[in-house]
């Protein structure tokens, strides 16, 4: 898929030097992940194996972000699961370099997925981001996000219960 300023594709394994470097390795990006920190370029790799055989079943949406004009990695998107299975809401989750931060293609790319899951049938989308993540949170009401309310959530790998904004957003 292609924005103005943007390319959303498939992973691929060569992808790595650009995930690791670009912000699976930075802490200020990952702060607001259900991830941590990559400790080594080998972590991502083996991620990256992980989402690319993903890519064999129909729901599983995972999209790299490339910016045109440099040819450069900045990011991911995806539909992180399905709320009431695969034809349920889907939820989306993304992140972002944050070389890159604070120029509208998180959003540019966030509109492009929601814009795609909306031509594929689906009727709402929904997006959380941690309560003190205000660019985040900055992104999905620039998509027409909704909010719901606030719940505590348990983030496995991180080992901790931070609290999450959640919003939808509605095919009108």
């Amino acid at each position: 898929m292609e924005t103005e300023r943007l390319i959303l594709r498939p992973f691929t394994i060569e992808d790595a030097q650009e995930v690791f470097f670009g912000w699976a390795n930075d802490p200020e990006v990952t702060k607001y992940l259900t991830w941590n920190t990559h400790k080594d370029i080998e972590e991502t790799k083996r991620i990256l194996s992980l989402w690319i055989d993903e890519y064999e079943k129909p729901e599983r949406l995972n999209f790299a972000i490339e910016l045109k004009k440099e040819d450069k990695l900045i990011g991911g998107i995806d539909v992180v699961g399905y709320l009431g299975g695969v034809q349920g809401t889907p939820v989306i989750g993304y992140n972002l370099a944050r070389k890159y931060w604070g120029n509208g293609y998180m959003t540019e790319a966030c509109h492009c997925v929601i814009e795609y899951l909306f031509s594929k049938g689906y009727s709402e989308i929904r997006i959380d981001a941690m309560s003190e993540n205000i660019a985040s949170i900055r992104v999905i009401q620039k998509c027409g996000g909704i909010f719901l309310k606030t719940d505590e959530d348990y983030y496995p790998l991180k080992d901790k219960t931070v609290l999450i904004n959640r919003y939808i957003i509605k095919n009108n």
